[in-house]
């Protein structure tokens, strides 16, 4: 495996969640368009978030070894509060910096340990300011809270659904990638490990086996859509992605495809927008900008995918904030 692809894939992941983390979890698209009629670079986010679950959300920390929310913790409970209001362009979600610690500790290293990332992870949930989201998501919470009552780390991981925790995926790829040349078996069973030290079940597991399988195959020679339809038929038909391409993007997601979270959905979505734009990696990040809905998660499969295939146009690298971190 072309470990430089991997890598480009890993920055393409970075690209398409900073373009859709000021309309992260919008699901009335007049809103969006309202909010940013012209999504066609980094911007901040506004304060005001429409479709905002905040005023329902909840976390009161077990005691103090779960309090990963730290000064965000006052912004629980109120409407219209943006999930992301203090970062700036160009910056990432939480998940894709915890992705970022992932590829520096293996790059630091020269190894992949799985206590030893669950160290780092613990570190830097718990340190106040180490991020500055406002919205955490399920499954840290849960992880937290199991931590809190004692449950070894390697063990305080739920059964989760959702397309974000297949975000460390391309990043711990990215890593190995430097070590040794890889095999897809080798990584598949290394990734579906990974993954379950947070997340359980099949259908991550699923999800998670065949985006290692495409990045493979793309980063070894293999067109983006060929790869699609080897690997990716257990999700959705070539065929059925040929004929949505013909479709308004918000038509096949959002009504023939959710624009949430859940898999396995939210995983097909995400192959259909890298199917479409296969060629053309600004249209795809801003076509799933667009779409509203969970596109920063669906960002790490979409930009990975248009990432590996394609070249990154160097306009979008040069304001990735991320790339001070990973230099």
């Amino acid at each position: 495996m072309k470990g430089d692809r991997i890598e480009r894939a890993m920055l393409g992941a970075l690209v398409a969640d900073a373009v859709a983390m000021p309309v992260h979890w919008y699901y009335d698209t007049n809103a969006l368009d309202r909010d940013y009629p012209n999504l066609s670079s980094y911007q901040a986010p506004k304060k005001l978030h429409p479709d905002s679950i905040l005023w329902r959300s909840k976390y009161v920390p077990r005691n103090k070894l779960a309090d990963i929310l730290h000064d965000q913790a006052q912004y629980w409970g109120q409407r219209g509060v943006h999930y992301h209001q203090f970062l700036h362009a160009g910056e990432n979600t939480l998940n894709f910096k915890l992705g970022i610690e992932l590829y520096r500790s293996i790059q630091s290293t020269r190894s992949y340990r799985p206590e030893s990332w669950l160290k780092t992870y613990i570190d830097c949930m718990r340190k106040p300011n180490w991020h500055r989201d406002t919205y955490i998501e399920e499954y840290h919470r849960a992880y937290f809270d199991r931590l809190a009552q004692g449950i070894t780390p390697e063990k305080c991981g739920i059964e989760d659904i959702h397309i974000g925790g297949l975000t460390p995926v391309v990043f711990l790829l990215a890593g190995l990638s430097t070590l040794s040349d890889r095999s897809p078996e080798l990584d598949l069973t290394l990734v579906t490990s990974h993954l379950a030290l947070t997340h359980h079940g099949q259908a991550i597991a699923k999800a998670a086996g065949v985006l290692v399988r495409l990045l493979h195959a793309i980063a070894n020679g293999m067109s983006l859509r060929d790869a699609i339809g080897l690997h990716g038929s257990c999700f959705v038909s070539s065929g059925a992605l040929d004929t949505w391409s013909q479709l308004e993007d918000r038509d096949v997601v959002g009504r023939h495809l959710t624009t949430a979270c859940y898999l396995p959905e939210s995983f097909t979505a995400s192959l259909y927008l890298a199917w479409k734009y296969h060629e053309d990696f600004t249209a795809g990040i801003l076509a799933n900008a667009r779409c509203g809905g969970d596109n920063a998660h669906r960002g790490a499969v979409v930009g990975a995918l248009l990432g590996v295939a394609n070249d990154i146009p160097n306009y979008w690298l040069k304001d990735l904030k991320a790339t001070e971190l990973l230099s």
